[in-house]
């Protein structure tokens, strides 16, 4: 049985083998023209490819690991990193979050302690912007031990449409640029929107926006709702129902970006190390490999300690805390040489080349870089966006002062093709026990920042960069709606200041996608 049929089985999900390929510049007056094939880098060729639900294509997988004898733990959010001793040199393990403790911080009926999670080793793969993981790159200095820069980040704003069957194309794949990102061949806002069709009927649509923009008062998901309005994607949503919406933000950083990705005690995988193509706009298959990298990698070097057999957890019952933490290297030279490197190697100037010059110049390098050099360029293009004094050019710092803008009107939305964001929001399933602390957390040291920084200098970015309606000043105070969260992670990276603390709320809390 193909892992295909296993999939529509298991999870009544098609994998759909992609068909065609379409790459479309939008003008805003409606028209669009299509980059030859023939002229479109390797990286962006979708032959082999199948479109599939990540969701079902997750549960697919945990209930393969499950029939193998592995544990998972659904509901549980992993809260905090267990170190070896308080030196913080050695990851030992995690620990979940305590549950059950009302908004006041005090114990319910309910409450139960979080548990101790010890291992061996502590693989973290959370995603991009892990809590965990973040924690362990600034406390062990992963980014300075592996000469990396900062990490930049893009947020994807998604939605799952059935169509008619006279709209359905299976297998077809199409990306934009221009409307209604870019204007201009020198628009330096960095994004582009992807079309998949998956069988039987169904139409994944979304736009992509890097987090480096500098106007505050673009309004991510409002673009994404004028970008459905252009005929070239209209006409494949006409008559059709939107089912699900989402939104998540990814690392665009790349093979500039990617920390030291060992530690005495573990490892980060995935978009937790930043293994993402922007030029491809996926990461799944890069995680996926970083995955079967770490396990083969921990377990060679398991296995090849003196009296490995009598170590294992298997033989002893319990862990053995008074063994000597292991850093598995082998790890990230495995990950050097494989085909991961050399995918992210070969695009490494190119999101700075659009953050450069524009989306023509940034083209034109794309399609150098791709065709000719492959990676091999003799330079590296530094990133350009928010530098100032100390260097730390984030994302949060490419923002703008309002005043240097005009505030932009978006159209009403229609309830057909476009829609508001709160009646879209409960597409995406999200739900959080009402009767917790919030855990989106004001930064102490820059608590000020909200009402004196961001209102006053930024025109409140927040109220409109996050893509479920959470930040709102009302009579110039901040609001905070903490059960809307999507769990995207932006109001992390682009909060002026980063003055938002983003930690896990109980386990279970979040979006309930099915079939993004």
């Amino acid at each position: 049985k193909s892992w295909t049929d296993a999939l529509l089985e298991s999870q009544d999900s098609h994998a759909t083998p992609v068909t065609e390929d379409s790459f479309l510049i939008l003008t805003e007056s409606g028209g669009s023209f299509q980059i030859p094939n023939v002229l479109l880098p390797s990286q962006l060729h979708n032959h082999g490819n199948y479109v599939i639900s990540l969701s079902k294509l997750a549960r697919y997988l945990g209930e393969m690991a499950e029939g193998m004898g592995v544990e998972i733990y659904p509901g549980f959010a992993a809260d905090e990193v267990l170190y070896a001793d308080e030196t913080k040199k050695a990851v030992r393990g995690v620990a979940t979050k305590d549950v059950g403790i009302a908004k006041d911080g005090q114990p319910k009926d309910t409450f139960e302690r979080g548990v101790e999670l010890v291992g061996r080793q502590t693989l973290f793969a959370e995603g991009a912007r892990g809590s965990c993981s973040e924690s362990i790159i600034s406390e062990l200095n992963l980014r300075q031990e592996g000469g990396a820069d900062v990490q930049h980040y893009g947020l994807g704003i998604k939605e799952v449409w059935e169509v008619p069957d006279d709209k359905f194309k299976p297998g077809f794949v199409q990306h934009t640029l221009g409307y209604p990102l870019q204007s201009s061949v020198t628009d330096k806002v960095y994004g582009g929107s992807f079309l998949y069709h998956q069988e039987p009927n169904l139409v994944l649509c979304g736009l992509v926006i890097g987090l480096d923009y500098e106007n505050p008062y673009i309004n991510p998901y409002q673009e994404f709702q004028r970008w459905k309005t252009h005929p070239a994607i209209k006409s494949q949503l006409e008559g059709g129902t939107c089912i699900q919406y989402g939104a998540r933000v990814l690392n665009e950083g790349g093979y500039h970006s990617l920390p030291k990705l060992t530690f005495p005690g573990g490892m980060l995988l995935g978009c937790s190390a930043g293994f993402l193509n922007a030029v491809k706009i996926k990461g799944s298959h890069c995680a996926i490999k970083s995955g079967i990298v770490a396990a083969e990698s921990v377990y060679e070097s398991l296995v090849s300690v003196e009296n490995a057999e009598e170590k294992t957890v298997a033989s002893m019952g319990e862990i053995d805390l008074e063994e000597e933490v292991m850093e598995v290297t082998k790890y990230a030279e495995n990950m050097e040489k494989s085909w991961v490197y050399d995918e992210l190697r070969e695009v490494r100037n190119c999101h700075e080349a659009f953050s450069k010059w524009g989306i023509g110049g940034g083209l034109i390098y794309t399609g150098i870089a791709a065709h000719v050099t492959k990676g091999r360029e003799p330079w590296t293009l530094p990133t350009s966006v928010g530098n100032d004094a100390d260097g730390s050019k984030t994302d949060s710092k490419a923002t703008k002062p309002a005043q240097e803008f005009e505030p932009i009107n978006y159209p009403v939305p229609d309830g057909i093709l476009t829609f508001d964001l709160l009646t879209n929001l409960q597409r995406s399933g999200t739900y959080h026990e009402d009767d917790q602390p919030s855990h989106l957390k004001i930064k102490a040291d820059v608590a000020k920042v909200p009402e004196n920084i961001s209102l006053q200098v930024y025109a409140a970015p927040e109220s409109r960069f996050c893509p479920a309606g959470v930040y709102e000043y009302v009579d110039e105070k901040l609001v905070i709606n903490a059960q809307n969260c999507i769990h995207c992670k932006c109001c992390s990276i682009k909060m002026p200041h980063e003055y938002i603390n983003w930690t896990v709320p109980e386990g279970g809390g979040g979006p309930q996608y099915q079939v993004m």
